[in-house]
């Protein structure tokens, strides 16, 4: 598969092809389902939590006798059906964090970039070199490539310091260096934007 390459004016510079066993194979959009909610349960923090009523203050006498007041049974204040008493079956700490094999995670972000590329939805860069941090120059450049208005994933071969200031006051554009890209990013993103350093990068960490 041959991609058209652009430079930071939106220009065509050349073609570049595509590594077939990264970028052509055929989506397996279950495996990238169950990735996707794999990932997102291991992002949780399971810190919520809430007190029982052992766990909650008070409550050491028996707020009346048990019998001759004409009201219902008590022993504590802090029972579950008192106000302020404790929380019947509350939250408590736990780990969501669940392990996903290494062949579906690899064959889920095959899957992406596959996915990406078969609809027209990836761009190669040759360069993105900002001598400065700007956030204006990459907006600059992101509309002359006609996505300005899109949710956008940059990826780079290495820690590209200028881009990563200059992109982070910009909501719809994330930055990632290309070994460590994850396939919820990229789908989460309309466009993903790879330089050709990046795709270097991409087609040796995940060539097979």
């Amino acid at each position: 598969m041959e991609v058209k390459v652009y430079n930071q004016e939106g220009a065509e510079v050349g073609k570049i092809s595509l590594n077939d066993n990264i970028f052509g194979i055929k989506p397996n959009r279950d495996v990238v389902h169950q990735y996707i909610v794999n990932y997102l349960a291991n992002q949780r923090q399971g810190t919520s939590s809430a007190k029982g009523r052992a766990e909650v203050s008070g409550g050491g006498a028996k707020p009346w006798r048990q019998k001759g007041t004409g009201r219902a049974r008590a022993g504590t204040i802090r029972s579950p059906l008192w106000r302020g008493g404790g929380i019947i079956f509350g939250p408590q700490p736990r780990s969501y964090y669940k392990t996903f094999p290494k062949k579906m995670k690899r064959l889920a972000m095959l899957s992406v970039l596959s996915d990406k590329a078969q609809n027209e939805k990836l761009i190669i860069i040759d360069n993105l070199n900002i001598p400065e941090i700007k956030t204006k120059k990459v907006f600059t450049i992101l509309d002359k490539l006609g996505i300005s208005s899109k949710k956008c994933l940059i990826l780079d071969e290495g820690m590209n310091k200028n881009l990563v200031l200059s992109v982070r006051n910009i909501p719809h554009v994330e930055y990632s260096r290309a070994p460590l890209a994850n396939a919820y990013d990229i789908v989460n993103a309309d466009t993903l934007i790879v330089t050709k350093a990046g795709l270097e990068k991409v087609e040796e960490v995940f060539a097979p």
